[in-house]
């Protein structure tokens, strides 16, 4: 049975800094990336957080409104919970492990979230739009304290309109909300299919 224990809403700056991570990761910005990974010694598990926020909502079984679910559907919810399982005790190994995993979480967006004529970066972009804005709705600034500075490109990337599409738009209603988003539309097909 899977765990369907809401997820806790990430801070700002865990949002941020897991974010920059892969996108430096994804840009091979090598410098970037080490000195994102430098001052974050839990890179790893914000990863974990990240990569498991968008990995369950796009595996995860259909609701009851999509009807009965195929095999397919249970092979793909099954991988979805393998696949972090794995990532998480990957993360267990310490600190050097967070490339691997932003590599991990990079390629599953590319190959389930975006579509052929995208860029992974501009989906990485949109995931960590709706992630930041979700992480400082979650936890807004104190009162008399100075709120999370954004970068312009993350101000910027706040405002984009999201796609309503597919995986993608399941993913970034999912990735800081906590439960996992059940509805599914459209999805693509899973790589492999039962005769």
């Amino acid at each position: 049975m899977p765990d369907t224990t809401p997820l806790a809403p990430m801070t700002p700056h865990e949002a941020v800094s897991a974010f920059s991570y892969l996108r430096a990761v994804q840009a091979d910005d090598v410098d970037a990336a080490r000195e994102f990974a430098g001052a974050e010694p839990r890179m790893p598990e914000l990863l974990i957080d990240v990569a498991e926020r968008i990995i369950v909502p796009v595996t995860a079984l259909p609701g009851p409104e999509a009807g009965e679910p195929c095999e397919d559907t249970f092979a793909l919810e099954a991988l979805g919970r393998v696949f972090v399982t794995s990532l998480r005790i990957w993360a267990q190994a310490g600190p050097d492990t967070a490339e691997g995993i932003a590599r991990a979480a990079i390629d599953f967006a590319q190959q389930f979230l975006t579509e052929d004529h995208e860029d992974v970066a501009d989906t990485l972009r949109q995931l960590e739009a709706v992630g930041v804005g979700q992480a400082l709705d979650a936890h807004p600034a104190p009162t008399g304290t100075h709120p999370v500075r954004l970068t312009a490109v993350q101000c910027a990337c706040r405002a984009v309109a999201v796609h309503h599409r597919t995986a993608l738009s399941i993913a970034v209603r999912a990735i800081g909300a906590g439960a996992p988003h059940q509805a599914r539309h459209g999805r693509r097909a899973p790589v492999s299919r039962t005769p």
